[in-house]
Formats: structure tokens, sequence, C-alpha cells
């Protein structure tokens, strides 16, 4: 369905534009019917710049995305349009999606003003209160009401419920519960499971590896702008090849276990250059040959993909 083709984005930096910022290298990986993928990293990984790149929000510097065998970028006019039905992203933030001033249901009249133009009043009620029961609202609870009083994620599931009534294919969620409490949190998780199940497939950006675990079923690890592993989620978490994802697992806290401080990393500096591993700094394991080549990624079992000389 979607196709992600040695995409980069590099950002011009400094008063003059003069200096280079690499926020996404080379990245490449599918999304196919009915499946949620989870791009899991760091703050400043690049998750959110592949996300955006995917909804068309900045374009990538080089590189090719492709919807439905299509390049996104070529498409104009009507074809943007139709892009829109299909493809949809919802964010962090809930709150930042509404403007105060206006009922948060507005959403839904900008969305049939621009897309059902034709529809009656009547038949648009009942579409919308149709999303809103798929995504678990009452609309009588809901609707006439101002972002202010409604919950965070009650706004979440009106944005979700907005994708819905486009009859989208893929959401792209960037981050959609971090700002959620714990109980609001399984919920949505639940929700995008479901609709998934109905044939929905979903790109899930979390820096949170439980909630990559529990969603997904292909798990991509990014290290500051490259794929460093990838795989069927089950395979990564039980099974990580790279350093950098063995830190990741290490890194979260066990009930069963006292937590113990342990060295997790070194830091090496960035003595590699651009020429050797971007992970080279940290990884406990590096040796020579680290410093002079990038690795590829290689899958060395099936559908399981690593980026490390001593791994693959």
């Amino acid at each position: 369905m979607l196709t992600l083709e040695k995409v980069s984005k590099v950002y011009r930096t400094g008063a003059l534009g003069l200096g280079k910022l690499t926020a996404v290298f080379e990245v490449s990986f599918e999304i196919g019917e009915k499946e949620i993928v989870a791009l899991i990293g760091e703050s400043g990984s690049g998750k959110s710049t592949i996300g955006k790149m995917i909804l068309r929000l900045i374009p990538p510097t080089s590189g090719t995305i492709r919807f439905e065998g299509k390049d996104i970028f070529s498409l104009k006019g009507q074809g943007i349009k139709e892009y829109y039905r299909k493809v949809q992203g919802v964010f962090q933030d809930p709150f930042a999606s509404y403007n105060p001033i206006f009922k948060a249901d507005r959403i839904f009249t900008m969305l049939r003003e621009e897309f059902f133009p034709g529809i009656s009043r009547s038949q648009w009620e009942r579409k919308v209160e149709e999303a809103l029961r798929a995504v678990g609202l009452n609309p009588p609870d809901v609707l006439g009401k101002y972002p202010h009083q409604l919950s965070g994620g009650q706004l979440q599931r009106f944005l979700i419920a907005r994708a819905l009534l486009l009859d989208i294919r893929l959401l792209v969620a960037d981050e959609i519960i971090s700002m959620l409490d714990a109980s609001t949190r399984v919920d949505v998780l639940n929700l995008l499971a479901d609709l998934r199940d109905r044939g929905l497939s979903i790109l899930f950006i979390t820096h949170d590896l439980s909630l990559g675990h529990y969603i997904s079923d292909r798990s991509l690890v990014l290290y500051r702008g490259r794929i460093v592993e990838m795989g069927p989620t089950e395979r990564v978490y039980a099974r990580p090849l790279h350093p950098y994802t063995e830190m990741l697992m290490a890194s979260v806290p066990r009930l069963d276990q006292k937590w113990a401080r342990e060295r997790t990393h070194i830091e090496r500096g960035a003595a590699y250059g651009s020429s050797g591993c971007v992970y080279y700094g940290r990884c406990p394991i590096a040796q020579e040959i680290c410093t002079r080549r990038a690795p590829e990624l290689v899958e060395v079992e099936a559908g399981h993909h690593v980026a490390c000389h001593l791994r693959s």
C-alpha cells in the first residue's frame, strides 16, 4: 500500500542556511493492508519527520514515497484531494488540533464542506453519529461542546472519527496517546486494533516500547534518522539484534526486578565522521570497521533486518 524508498530529509541550518542537519537518511520500508507498523525511537530520531513527509506536510530531500503505486509528491489538484481521502494523521497534542473559540465538532462541518458538499444535512448527521459511535463516543454527550469541555481522549477520538468519515485506508498516528492517562491509553490502543481488523493500516509512531509491543505487527527501530533494526514485533522484542535495540529493551523497568543502575552504553564522541556507523559513539561492541563504513540493513532471518557489521 505505502512504500518509502531511500527517503531522506536534510534541513538547512544557520543564519545563512549554510549548515545541514540530516533528520532522516535513506529510510525504506512498506506498510501493507490491515497492518500496524510501529516506528520506534528516542526524541530527535526523525520519527515525526517521516510521518509529516507521508502526510505531504513537508517534502523529502531525496527518495520516493508511493501510495498505491503513485508518487505522492507528483500528485496535483484533485489527486491531492483524493490522497487525503485515503490518508490522514492524528498528532500528539489533541488540544492543538482545535480552535478554542469554535465548538469541537466544527472539524466535521469543515470536512463536509470540503469533501461532501452534495450530501443532505440529515444524511451527514447520521454519518457523523455512526463515526462517533465507532470510536466509542456517545454523540449527545460530545456534540456541541467546546474543546475545553472535552477530555484529551475524547478529542483524539474526534480526530479518529473525522478520519473514518473519509473512509481512509492509512492512518499516521504520531504519539497520539502520550498525553492521555493510562486507562484512556488502553481504550485508544484497543480502538486502533479494532480499526485494523476492519481494514485500516496504521503507522504508529512512538517512543514507548511497551505501546509498540502491544499494538504493532511489525516494528522499525530508528536512530538518528536511520533504521537500525526492523522486523516482526515479536522477533524484534524477543531477540533484539542491534546494540541500540538491546539498550532500549534493557532500559524498560520490570516489576519483577529491582531497578539497578547499569552501564548500558558508552560515549566515544563522533570520531567516526560521516562515513561510519551512526551508533559508533554509544556502541559497547564497536570495532574498527564501524569507523570506516556505515552498515547496510541486512536480512538475518525471515523478515528480520539489522544494520550492524557485527550482528548481520
